[in-house]
């Protein structure tokens, strides 16, 4: 085992574009990544076509051993991470449960960066659903991985405001630098026992559960400022939804106003534009839309385009 924290021996496991900061981190820092491991590359788009996962066009960049399973608790596969003998273990985002064999293994332990201040939004999803509930504060948490997810004793945690204004790709490339610099402080900790773990307070815990397409579909009669969360939280996808003519209409970006004529789900003028009324007297000015099958374009275009009649509704 080494005596400090740079030239630590690592097996990296990630798999998103918010996981690459931190393998940087670790190479910049001096650190030995001796093998990445990343989820299967996936056909993606309407021509299917197979795209290598960013962290593993980051590795082939780094010249870094690369492997991809289709599941990591395999036997096999476990094998394969276990002879490089590791003395830690880092995963970000990697998208696969761990074996207790894994987590288990290296003298420094297996530690997770997690895009929340556990155990606040446990889950697939903690930077969309932070955003779609309106929190104006959220973080990263380095924790270990133990047998249930997210629930590892706490190393170290970092917060961060949440812009008013803020989506959440532009959040979640904050915090994947903010995760990076906290991870390095987590093992220079660990190596000089610096750092106590301290167990999760269960009574305190959230969730962020996987996203789905409906979570996307916009409810009129909601206020306009959680609409308006969904839209930045949701994006790029599920996005944020409605029908206008039997066709979806995705809300790309829009802005929130009290006091408004217009019904919910009913389409009106304003002075800033379009429209929409939305519950308890609030509405929603669509900026940009997106019809099915159609280019993104701005609220102007869509109503020369397509003239909403007064009184007309979307969500029908």
């Amino acid at each position: 085992m080494v005596s400090g924290a740079s030239g630590m021996r690592v097996v990296f496991m990630g798999t998103p574009v918010f996981a690459v900061a931190t393998l940087d981190a670790l190479c910049d820092r001096g650190h030995q990544v001796a093998l990445v491991v990343a989820q299967p590359d996936r056909p993606v788009g309407r021509g299917q076509k197979f795209k290598h996962q960013p962290t593993k066009l980051r590795a082939l960049e780094l010249g870094i051993e690369i492997f991809q399973p289709l599941r990591v608790t395999e036997v096999k596969s476990v094998d394969r991470i276990l002879k490089t003998k590791p003395d830690v273990i880092v995963v970000v985002g990697y998208g696969q449960i761990l074996s207790r064999e894994i987590f288990g293994l290296p003298g420094f332990g297996c530690l997770n960066v997690h895009a929340s201040l556990l155990p606040s939004y446990r889950g697939a999803a903690p930077i969309n659903w932070a955003i779609a509930r309106g929190e104006s504060v959220t973080g990263v948490t380095t924790m270990r991985i133990g047998e249930s997810i997210d629930t590892g004793d706490v190393l170290l945690k970092r917060g961060t405001a949440i812009s008013s204004t803020e989506s959440a790709p532009e959040l979640s490339s904050r915090l994947s630098v903010m995760g990076a610099e906290l991870l390095l402080e987590t093992l220079d900790g660990l190596a000089t026992n610096a750092i106590v773990s301290q167990p999760q307070n269960e009574k305190n815990a959230t969730y962020a559960p996987i996203l789905k397409r409906e979570n996307g579909r916009i409810d009129w009669e909601t206020s306009a400022i959680d609409i308006f969360n969904r839209i930045r939280g949701f994006a790029p996808w599920p996005g944020s939804y409605t029908f206008f003519r039997g066709k979806r209409l995705n809300i790309r970006w829009a802005s929130p106003v009290d006091n408004v004529s217009e019904n919910s789900g009913e389409i009106g003028a304003s002075g800033k534009g379009l429209v929409v009324g939305c519950g308890n007297g609030s509405g929603l000015i669509i900026e940009k839309v997106q019809l099915e099958g159609k280019n993104l374009i701005s609220a102007d275009e869509f109503t020369r385009g397509y003239r909403p009649m007064p009184g007309e509704k979307v969500g029908e």
